[in-house]
């Protein structure tokens, strides 16, 4: 693998006012010497968009981070970014998320996960025009729900994954085939990274837990889906970012084959925790550390306020990665505990609503 070196460097993060996005952005700013950072983000409104207001108001409190609000499905907001910035390193987080969602809003999948994805790529693609060095590495957010209907556990990145049943699923795999093309055609190194359920403060709201807390906090009942026998393997974000930041720093190698012919410089990991939790488990650790830090009472009935019931459409039972190659070559494994990642999002939820 090839050393990337961040220092000094310019970086652009899509989808910088989002989850993950934004808690980047400050660790590249806190950690990074003499590092530029620009920021796209189209501000949609998914969800509450006092979130990204705020993580964005957090943001641009760093003299290195530079922000742009804009979609990348234009292709040529896109094209000027690069070409007035020539970053050297791009991390493609934007992307409309969420599984249920895809099943009403299709439109909004193909635009920013399929579109502003071939965008992205065509970009690093004409970095490398008249001799240019380009971009060094290309590193975009896939996800764990490309494993759709698998029932091999843990997930493995050698599984095939050829079977998505939801539209999200089938936009992030596109991602993968996408960035294989290109670094086999045009020689750019790129990483995927297949991310599994992460959470932690300022999340979005659109997670289980954020709206179990919500629903909570309004005394109204919580449904447990698969009767609770759901497994997820939680990852917090400080643990998703640090293995973020190390996949930035080591690019897959730049190859001649037999034939004369660039080998695809191409990789996709696992990052999660690798230890799935039952979700009743998760709900009960969930609602002590609400107790705990004043979002419910302390005499609060949870058992009164949860409901099991079945799947829903486009879901799966359990989610489990295998993270042994991304341990091999990073040497990092999230070690964040679910009771101490909730308690700091009870003590965030209760500083931010009430």
């Amino acid at each position: 693998m090839g050393c990337v070196e961040l220092k000094g460097k310019t970086i652009l993060v899509t989808g910088a006012a989002g989850f993950i996005g934004s808690n980047l952005v400050k660790r590249l700013c806190d950690n990074v010497e003499g590092v530029t950072v620009i920021g796209i983000d189209n501000m949609n409104e998914y969800y509450d968009i006092r979130l990204k207001e705020t993580r964005l108001e957090e943001m641009s409190t760093y003299p290195s981070f530079i922000f742009m609000k804009g979609n990348i499905a234009d292709k040529t907001t896109i094209t000027e970014i690069f070409e007035e910035y020539k970053p050297q390193v791009v991390v493609n987080l934007a992307a409309q998320a969420g599984v249920r969602y895809s099943i009403t809003n299709p439109d909004a999948y193909m635009e920013s996960n399929v579109i502003g994805f071939y965008n992205i790529l065509e970009a690093c693609r004409h970095s490398y025009d008249d001799r240019m060095t380009g971009v060094e590495h290309f590193i975009y957010a896939s996800s764990s729900s490309v494993y759709g209907s698998n029932k091999k556990v843990p997930y493995s990145t050698d599984d095939k994954v050829d079977n998505p049943v939801s539209l999200y699923a089938a936009t992030k795999k596109s991602n993968e085939l996408l960035a294989h093309a290109y670094s086999k055609l045009y020689n750019i190194p790129s990483t995927g990274l297949r991310f599994f359920t992460v959470y932690g403060p300022a999340g979005r709201p659109d997670m289980a837990y954020f709206g179990f807390t919500n629903k909570l906090r309004e005394g109204k009942a919580i449904q447990i889906f698969n009767y609770g026998n759901c497994k997820r393997d939680f990852t917090y974000v400080d643990d998703i970012v640090a293995g973020v930041v190390r996949v930035m720093q080591k690019a897959p190698d730049k190859v001649t084959g037999d034939d004369g012919l660039p080998l695809p410089p191409y990789a996709v990991y696992n990052i999660g925790n690798n230890n799935p939790e039952n979700l009743l488990d998760f709900v009960q650790i969930l609602s002590e550390e609400l107790v705990r830090a004043g979002v419910l009472p302390e005499d609060y009935d949870f058992d009164a306020h949860k409901e099991l019931v079945p799947m829903q459409p486009g879901d799966v039972p359990v989610t489990y990665a295998d993270t042994s190659g991304f341990e091999r070559d990073f040497g990092f494994k999230p070690s964040t505990s679910l009771r101490i990642g909730l308690r700091k999002f009870a003590e965030w939820y209760k500083a931010f609503y009430m």
